[in-house]
């Protein structure tokens, strides 16, 4: 298929990962990038031979050479830029998370019209376990799916060698903490093996800043959290209960899985320390009880974590097909995400509509 040709904005640490999984792929060709900072433009344009750079976004949306581009920067300008984007026929790839609330999101689909409107939320979709497990659950072994649970807690590390990014525990600047940095993975993941079909509906939930003797590992002026907790009630009787923390007083702990009438998934979206990759499938007879078998094990491919948006993204385009996370399923992990953050604030349930 001919090129999509693209233009980046934001040079930052995961811009630069776009633009080396982008300018390695044949199915796109960066023409073009914009970033504010003088040095970070001539870093990257100079690494990938690009000879088009800009210091403001727009200005990049402007060049005729550039069909589609990637937002690679805090999300507190990410949906205004998709929506100018979009006004200049621009098609959009969004860094994660989309947006900062559902209102932003919906601006987004309503200013999107035919173009192709994508989040890199779907990362971990693009792994062959996570296609092994959908294409499992498809086929109703599980049964009436009961439970699906996350359980993420990273333990706090040794003092940081130099100062905490300050835009990644800022409800300003990124539109909250670990649950938008990392929870939007999890949501995704976990949606996309159930084939989307979960339909969230009344949220419980506690979020809890960063404990003050360990206030070093975050900038001084971050206002957001750094570990929460949720019950997320689905329609048909679903529930998710929905944890991640991270700088815990806890050892480092993964888990994901889904429990059905019939049987329970164990899920593995990222490599425990020191175990395999694996899937494992807890069966369910009369006669024998609760007999497991692994489902699949193998490597973590980190590289199809990249690779998969953007090329995803290009087929998306050419295709005239719809990309794996589209911006209607990244409004439903921000109506989830907005649902945590107001019930932890309130203290009571909410509901989603």
């Amino acid at each position: 298929m001919e090129p999509v040709r693209l233009g980046v904005v934001g040079c930052g640490v995961i811009g630069k990962i776009h633009l080396r999984v982008a300018t390695a792929s044949p199915l796109t060709e960066v023409v073009a990038v914009a970033d504010s900072r003088e040095q970070a433009r001539k870093e990257v344009s100079e690494l990938h031979g690009i000879q088009k750079f800009y210091v403001e976004g727009e200005d990049l949306f402007r060049d005729p050479d550039v069909e589609a581009v990637v937002l690679a920067m805090p999300a507190q300008n990410r949906a205004d830029l998709a929506i100018k984007a979009f006004a200049l026929g621009k098609h959009v790839l969004t860094e994660k998370p989309v947006a900062t609330s559902a209102e932003q999101v919906r601006h987004m689909i309503t200013a999107q019209g035919d173009l192709t409107g994508a989040c890199c939320s779907s990362r971990y979709t693009f792994l062959e376990s996570t296609r092994v497990a959908s294409d499992f659950v498809a086929t109703g072994a599980l049964g009436d799916l009961r439970t699906v649970h996350c359980r993420v807690l990273t333990s706090v590390g040794a003092a940081p060698a130099s100062p905490p990014p300050p835009w990644r525990v800022s409800k300003r600047m990124n539109g909250g903490g670990i649950l938008v940095n990392w929870g939007c993975y999890d949501l995704d993941y976990l949606m996309s093996i159930a084939g989307w079909k979960l339909k969230p509906k009344t949220v419980l939930a506690q979020a809890w800043p960063i404990a003050q003797h360990l206030s070093d590992r975050v900038d001084p002026e971050s206002d957001a959290e750094t570990h929460f907790a949720a019950l997320i009630l689905c329609e048909g009787g679903v529930a998710i209960s929905f944890e991640r923390g991270e700088f815990t007083t806890a050892s480092t702990r993964r888990a994901w899985e889904m429990i059905g009438s019939k049987g329970t998934l164990n899920l593995m979206m990222m490599r425990q320390p020191n175990k395999p990759h694996i899937l494992t499938h807890d069966d369910t007879t009369p006669e024998a009880g609760v007999t497991s078998r692994t489902l699949w094990e193998g490597e973590l491919d980190m590289a199809a974590l990249h690779s998969g948006v953007i090329e995803d993204f290009a087929c998306a385009i050419r295709e005239q097909r719809e990309p794996k996370t589209n911006l209607e399923r990244a409004l439903v992990l921000q109506q989830i995400t907005d649902a945590i953050y107001a019930s932890a604030e309130s203290g009571s349930a909410v509901t989603i509509v």
